[in-house]
């Protein structure tokens, strides 16, 4: 078993980024090589403007490359609820930005041509225990009558022809939900903008910036200094840093992932026979998908622990007994790999963007991130340019999370609480 990343494992490595030093003036410095990062460099790019991406490691190297290789429509929260605290045509029109996602990382394929296995498969929301049918039945009707008409209720006698497991009991299907191959994704996104001018800088993590004379920006990189018109932080839940305002606002959560050897086509149909991306509806959840050369890609919380090789490696176990627990006919298959990643959570599960003090930031997507990232990319990239209007994010308040204020130290506590939840509910 390898402890690193499906995706970024079979995956070319981007071989175009700048061996040049860090230096001189740019029209944009993007902080971070994620899909966030990369999507703005080739809009900007693409604008006319001299863009320099700086980025820690690699490209698409922490959350962009190490997700469970969904891109689904929806938002994390239950409709109704996010309605009764913003209003049904704020939710309805954040519900509606995140539908745009999908269609953005689809488009981006297709005009830049990256082979990366894009697929609309559609998503299955699926029901954990019994009791939560109901719940989600409730859910679909608001879905169906505002921003999901094609939303398709799946009911508990019905279920083994979406998902081969006695785990479940009905479920949502959501059609406009995709997935794709991370890694080949997030190198293809990086030769486009590389081709439409921006330069990449690997290895080039920010460790100052400062803004002069109210005009542009100072960034210190580990691989030399530039001065930028505009800065734009893609940062994640990076822990390093000169971000202590967003890192405040941000909880660095662990999210760990399996991905099995091949299946055979009989196995492989026999646990999932539409070959959707699926979730559950627990808190302490799973998600799960194939591969097309049938592997079972299976993830979850796990554990409420950050990643590292020992953690990612005891949170595998835990995965792989829970695999087997829904599809038992996977007993005596091979773990050819299990990884870790940073899912940058915020307190409410929306992500933010806008400008702060001069520096626009686009971040804490909450485990949404793929298909949000690659969008908000694109839609920095307008505001950036003058377009304000066009960030859906505008206006959310984003207070800090209480108590933190470095390493999240609450996260067993937290653990704790989500765990009651789900066993009481």
């Amino acid at each position: 078993m390898k402890l690193e990343p499906y995706w970024l494992a079979s995956a070319p490595r981007f071989s175009s980024g700048s061996s040049a030093p860090v230096a001189g003036k740019v029209d944009v410095a993007i902080v971070g090589g994620g899909f966030t990062g990369l999507s703005a460099a080739l809009a900007l790019a693409k604008a006319g403007a001299s863009v320099a991406v700086l980025e820690a490691g690699r490209v698409v190297g922490e959350a962009s490359g190490r997700n469970g290789g969904h891109c689904n429509n929806g938002l994390a929260h239950d409709l109704g609820g996010l309605a009764a605290s913003i209003g049904i045509e704020r939710a309805g029109a954040l519900y509606r930005a995140f539908d745009a996602g999908v269609d953005t990382v689809e488009a981006l394929v297709a005009s830049e041509g990256i082979d990366c296995d894009f697929t609309r498969t559609g998503k299955i929301k699926l029901a954990a225990k019994p009791g939560h049918f109901a719940k989600l039945e409730k859910s679909a009707e608001l879905l169906q009558a505002t921003v999901e008409p094609d939303l398709v209720v799946v009911r508990p006698g019905d279920t083994r022809s979406e998902i081969g497991s006695d785990g479940f009991h009905g479920g949502l299907v959501f059609p406009r939900s995709a997935h794709m191959h991370m890694g080949r994704f997030g190198v293809g996104l990086a030769d486009a903008a590389a081709r439409a001018g921006a330069a990449i800088h690997e290895d080039a993590a920010v460790t100052g910036l400062a803004r002069l004379n109210g005009q542009a920006h100072r960034v210190v990189t580990a691989r030399g200094t530039l001065e930028a018109k505009q800065v734009l932080l893609a940062t994640g839940a990076s822990r390093q840093g000169p971000f202590a305002w967003l890192r405040r606002r941000i909880v660095p959560v662990g999210s760990f992932i399996i991905a099995t050897e091949p299946l055979s086509v009989e196995r492989a149909a026999s646990i999932m026979p539409t070959r959707r991306t699926a979730t559950t509806t627990m808190n302490i959840g799973n998600y799960f998908r194939l591969t097309p050369d049938n592997r079972l890609i299976f993830g979850g919380r796990a554990r409420f622990a950050l990643s590292s090789p020992t953690s990612d490696a005891r949170s595998g176990a835990i995965l792989l007994a829970r695999m087997l627990e829904l599809f038992p006919q996977l007993a005596g298959v091979g773990i050819d790999y299990c990884w870790g990643g940073l899912v940058d959570m915020t307190s409410d599960r929306l992500p933010r963007a806008g400008e702060r003090d001069g520096v626009f930031y686009a971040l804490g997507y909450s485990g949404h991130g793929t298909q949000m990232s690659v969008h908000m990319g694109q839609i920095m990239a307008r505001v950036m340019g003058g377009d304000v209007g066009a960030n859906p994010l505008a206006g959310l308040d984003w207070p800090v999370v209480p108590g933190h204020f470095g390493p999240p130290w609450f996260l067993p506590l937290v653990g704790l609480y989500y765990r009651y939840q789900d066993w009481r509910h």
